[in-house]
């Protein structure tokens, strides 16, 4: 399933979108493997359970908004 150029925040947002985007951009699923793994042992570290929190809701909007952003960066 090919990713749409002119992709809405919305349409995003749908499994099937992001996982055609990821799998069409393979360095960048690589490192979102990385943000989302890391980001939230960054915040543990930092400023302990609260860190961890927000480094897990950090990482959790990176999947989700960086197939929208990315396609509006490229326009």
């Amino acid at each position: 399933m090919a990713v749409p150029s002119n992709i809405s925040l919305g349409n995003s947002l749908k499994s099937a979108n992001r996982l055609a985007f990821y799998e069409g951009h393979k360095e960048i699923a690589k490192l979102m493997i990385l943000v989302v793994f890391l980001f939230p042992l960054f915040g543990v570290y930092i400023s302990g359970l609260l860190g961890a929190a927000l480094g897990l809701l950090l990482s959790l909007l990176a999947y989700f908004l960086t197939p929208y952003i990315s396609m509006k960066l490229s326009e």
